[in-house]
């Protein structure tokens, strides 16, 4: 195989529309824009959960979420599940991580098989199939300890005082009197991290990405770089200069709308409205003073995004690395009268997805908007197609966007996308008085229609064509039955289709008949010798 690499970089919480090549009015991303430029930008792609944990999981397996298992930040990934790094290590690509995965390991999975954690296999079984070159998770807070926080072993090799300097000093602020100012505290986002901007995490985490590629490449490997940010995810707090870059004047006008408060609300809907996150940043001064940080966070990563963009070409590896820029979900930031990103409106479940080809089959759609309907676990199989493998269909659920790279449509595209959300970790459960296998959502998209299927509850709809903002409910409206009816079947042809045969691929059934089963000596149905005589003759087994 000729030398090939991959820069699989996901940022955490960032919306689609907080980038300039989208159309956001005042946060400029030159370098981001720049990548756009160079490959293609998909302007639907959906993640299948919209929680980091199970959004991942599915990145990183090609499954869905009903297929992984893995519904909650937490949840382990359990044992055996294949993974990209199965996959790619199968075609001798070295694939790693740099920052957050959010995997939890199945130990009582590894125990049970006895499988020693501290080995090769038990490591990658831990870390989703990554080799940790350099794990960061962030959301160390004091009293939570993490097994791998190599950033906070950094800060203090740095000098930064206290037990958690994640904490203390590079997302909290600073006093006058110079007291610490937690970060968490949605008060405290206008001030700047005490910690100065190259010593969090941010830039940290693209030195440890080149430095990554720097041991790779001198080793003559191809590989799998998976740079994951933590940011723009809270705690929302930035460094200087990045802290004060932006201010209220350019935060966008909340997308949400009295009719969602309505006596007619859904009972789900309604439920998460009332949780804290989403009552305080549904107040105009909380968003006024969050957003420009959110902002600030965005353009920091932009930024060092140049500096590696720059370190590629520098070391001539733009000829032959597929760059992929995307996110786990998004931010509400208060539009719907929601914080956080646990519903199914665009700004929660559609994220951004731009892909770079350096093939030159792919130069025909530099710079080009493809308006298919893309799912997060399409990466996987289209990783595995650059290195020149052959993604498994019964084990890997997306489909490869080679062929939209190359400018040609698929045959047999999807009509639809799926996601997917437990909420029984939520207090909604609580507010609804739900058992735990009550909380789930179910949303099925087709480009117009979006359905949510709410066990227990009338569904939601909404009409993307006549309502983009997703304003009006019409899950009870009498006029939308037949559409209702059709989106059912949609999700319920989903929900129906084979997805845990994992162990036998599609090869072994196609060539498998009853002409096998003779020639194995199984004779099921036969009435006598002489019909197995004829049998076997007319398959010149005599």
């Amino acid at each position: 195989m000729a030398k090939k690499n991959v820069l699989f970089i996901m940022c955490d919480q960032l919306r689609f529309d907080y980038l300039s090549c989208a159309g956001h009015p005042y946060l400029k991303t030159p370098n981001i824009d720049a990548l756009a430029a160079r490959g293609v930008r998909f302007t639907r792609a959906y993640v299948q959960s919209p929680v980091c944990g199970p959004s991942r999981m599915s990145y990183y397996t090609g499954r869905y979420m009903r297929s992984h298992g893995a519904n909650w930040n937490g949840f382990p990934l359990r044992i055996g599940e294949p993974t990209l790094g199965d996959h790619l290590r199968k075609l001798g690509v070295r694939t790693a991580l740099v920052g957050k995965t959010h995997m939890t390991s199945d130990d009582e999975g590894m125990q049970r098989l006895g499988v020693d954690p501290g080995s090769t296999i038990g490591v990658l079984a831990s870390e989703c199939g990554f080799e940790p070159f350099d794990r960061d998770d962030g959301l160390h807070p004091s009293g939570r300890p993490h097994k791998s926080a190599p950033f906070n072993a950094y800060l203090k090799a740095k000098g930064y005082g206290g037990d958690n300097p994640w904490e203390t000093w590079a997302n909290s602020g600073e006093a006058e009197d110079g007291s610490q100012q937690n970060g968490w505290l949605l008060v405290h986002a206008d001030k700047k991290t005490r910690a100065p901007e190259e010593d969090t995490e941010t830039p940290w985490t693209t030195r440890e990405a080149m430095r990554f590629i720097d041991d790779a490449e001198s080793k003559g490997e191809n590989w799998c770089l998976h740079l994951s940010y933590i940011k723009p995810h809270w705690p929302y707090i930035a460094p200087a200069p990045y802290h004060d870059m932006f201010d209220a004047s350019q935060v966008l006008p909340a997308v949400r709308d009295d009719r969602e408060r309505g006596n007619d609300a859904h009972p789900v809907y309604r439920a998460f409205m009332d949780l804290r996150v989403s009552r305080n940043f549904s107040r105009d001064e909380v968003r006024e003073h969050v957003i420009p940080t959110y902002m600030g966070l965005i353009r920091q990563i932009d930024d060092q995004l140049g500096r590696l963009f720059a370190f590629l070409k520098d070391r001539g590896l733009e000829e032959n690395t597929l760059i992929v820029f995307t996110s786990d979900h998004g931010d509400y930031l208060g539009d719907h009268w929601l914080g956080e990103k646990d519903l199914f409106h665009e700004m929660s479940v559609k994220v951004p997805m731009i892909v770079v080809d350096p093939s030159s089959t792919a130069d025909a759609t530099r710079g080009t908007v493809c308006d298919a309907l893309i799912e997060a676990i399409d990466l996987t199989p289209t990783f595995i197609e650059y290195f020149g493998g052959t993604s498994p269909r019964h084990i890997v659920e997306g489909k490869s966007l080679a062929p939209w790279l190359r400018g040609e449509k698929p045959e047999r595209w999807r009509e639809c996308v799926f996601s997917e959300y437990d909420f029984s970790m939520q207090d909604v459960r609580g507010y609804l008085n739900l058992p735990v296998d009550k909380c789930r959502l179910f949303m099925a998209f087709d480009g117009r229609w979006k359905y949510v299927h709410a066990p227990g509850f009338r569904p939601m709809l909404f009409d993307l064509e006549s309502d983009p903002q997703e304003f009006v409910d019409r899950g009870a409206d009498p006029a939308c039955e037949d559409i209702r009816g059709r989106m059912r079947d949609m999700l319920m042809t989903w929900a129906l289709t084979d997805h845990n045969r994992i162990t036998i691929p599609d090869s072994r059934i196609e060539s498998y008949s009853s002409a096998q089963q003779l020639r194995n000596g199984i004779l099921i149905g036969y009435w006598d010798e002489k019909e197995v005589e004829d049998a076997r003759r007319k398959l010149g087994q005599s």
